[in-house]
């Protein structure tokens, strides 16, 4: 989490009341052509830095994560009016969006980022697939089971997962639990190898 400086804190506060008042809870409707697949990355250079500096928030409830890990950072705008960020939650209802608002508000204000605005898209929703092999390498490192294979395949072979393997011990050799786990987007699992409990990130 960033560091809240009075001036950095005023500033956001600034930003987050803009954010407020111009889009209600902050659900806006874009184009879901832009943002259906992996996030395009920006190419001009202010946006390209607003997006670096965005991308290093972390996931409140999977710390090791960033939002860009996670695939919930959708676009990054600058113009003249200022800085707009988009932001997809996991679900509808997601606890951890606005500590990721506020995060990113923090983080780019800090860095000399003015008048910044986060806006929350729903469509397309959240899916696996935006997951960054990298993100899904750092959850198994921290013990949690990454998404077993891509939610999208809607044609050709459809995927039989013969189980979901242990992040400890990498055996196949597992039992799901509870379909919720830690968090709703988690289903809780025991290794009947190593017998450790662990999640696993469900596919959706």
């Amino acid at each position: 989490m960033v560091s809240r400086t009075p001036q950095v804190e005023e500033r956001a506060t600034a930003g987050r009341t803009r954010h407020e008042t111009e889009g209600g809870e902050g659900f806006r409707s874009r184009d879901a052509s832009s943002l259906r697949d992996g996030a395009p990355r920006p190419t001009r250079e202010e946006e390209r830095d607003a997006w670096r500096i965005a991308a290093t928030v972390a996931d409140p409830e999977v710390p090791v994560l960033t939002i860009e890990d996670l695939g919930v950072l959708r676009a990054v705008e600058v113009d003249a009016s200022g800085v707009r960020v988009t932001l997809t939650p996991t679900y509808s209802g997601c606890p951890a969006i606005d500590q990721m608002r506020d995060d990113v508000l923090l983080a780019l204000t800090a860095e000399g980022f003015r008048d910044v605005t986060v806006d929350f898209t729903l469509s397309p929703a959240w899916t696996t697939d935006w997951m960054t092999d990298e993100g899904k390498a750092k959850l198994e490192q921290y013990g949690i089971a990454p998404p077993t294979h891509r939610a999208g395949e809607r044609s050709g072979p459809i995927p039989v997962m013969l189980g979901v393997k242990c992040p400890r011990c990498q055996s196949l050799r597992t039992r799901e639990v509870s379909r919720f786990g830690s968090t709703a987007c988690k289903s809780h699992f025991e290794c009947l190898a190593c017998l450790e409990p662990f999640d696993h990130f469900k596919v959706h």
